[in-house]
């Protein structure tokens, strides 16, 4: 694909009529919207990702004796 600038997609959209900037208007919240998606469940992903590898190295630490001690009046 082509690499395009907003100065050139602006003259492009005077070009067109109200009716078609409304259908331009509305495809464009609709992929800046899905880009948001997108990135909201990469992020979510990556913290899964990490929360999913630190757990083992956690388990370590908490299931210890020393632990139990300190939490058995609580």
């Amino acid at each position: 694909m082509a690499n395009v600038t907003l100065p050139q997609i602006d003259e492009r959209l005077k070009l067109l009529p109200p009716d078609k900037l409304a259908v331009v208007y509305d495809f464009v919240s609709y992929l800046t919207e899905r880009e948001a998606e997108r990135a909201l469940k990469e992020t979510a992903s990556t913290a899964y990702q990490t929360m999913s590898a630190s757990e083992s190295v956690l388990r370590r630490d908490w299931d210890r004796p020393e632990e139990d001690n300190a939490w058995a009046n609580l």
